[in-house]
């Protein structure tokens, strides 16, 4: 039994660990490609920054806690006939990546604007004496400073969609959850059940470790000390 547990295990998770990575680094590269502008609006256009317009900044902010407030399992079953149009079917690692990117935006979108209120308001208001506009302000003051709290934020979401890529095993999303779900739990195989857990277990660590050396070799370079 033991041999036969091995052999199945070396026969699927290899390739469904690279699933669950590919899952979610393109899921997190596609929610900050979108998040992150989102979060910079929300902070330009907060009370008493450099932008700012409150309609826009409570419309945008609702928008965004109505988006993080739906169950991932829930949107993930309402995402289905997007998923179908977007990619052409709902099953598999690639038709999972929709509903982890859909899901991730705002919750990105909201760490983003945390990270950049966080920046000074003294060096935005020296940015402003010296005659910066506000993209040169964005890209060259905002986003430069708030970057180690950014990379922080990004490796949270990460994490985060690592146990979402795993719960869109129970649609047929692929990935080291669908392992567990198909041939752990249905199954009654407590070995592969347990062996694909490790593996989780294993990927959050080494992206929860690979984003703290990130982050903390930036603001170490400047003078600073972050605490993630």
């Amino acid at each position: 039994m033991m041999h036969a547990n091995l052999t199945l295990a070396l026969e699927l998770l290899p390739l469904q660990l690279w699933n669950t990575i590919y899952m979610v680094i393109t899921s997190v590269v596609l929610a900050v490609l979108f998040g992150l502008p989102l979060g910079v609006i929300l902070t330009i256009t907060a009370k008493g920054h450099i932008k700012q317009h409150l309609v826009v900044y409570k419309i945008l902010s609702a928008c965004i806690n109505i988006a993080r407030s739906f169950p991932f399992a829930i949107l993930l079953v309402a995402l289905i006939p997007v998923t179908r149009w977007v990619i052409g079917t709902s099953l598999g690692t690639t038709a999972a990546i929709v509903p982890l990117t859909i899901a991730a935006v705002p919750f990105v979108a909201r760490l983003i604007e945390t990270s950049l209120q966080e920046v000074d308001r003294s060096i935005l208001e020296a940015a402003l004496v010296m005659g910066s506009d506000p993209w040169q302000i964005i890209s060259k003051v905002l986003i430069p400073e708030a970057l180690p709290s950014i990379i922080a934020a990004i490796t949270l979401t990460a994490v985060n969609l690592i146990g979402y890529s795993a719960m869109a095993g129970l649609v047929g999303g692929g990935g080291l959850g669908q392992v567990a779900i198909q041939y752990g739990y249905h199954r009654f195989n407590s070995f592969i059940m347990l062996t694909t857990v490790i593996l989780l277990i294993i990927l959050v660590q080494l992206f929860q470790w690979l984003g703290d050396y990130v982050a903390n070799s930036i603001a170490k370079k400047r003078g600073k000390s972050l605490h993630v």
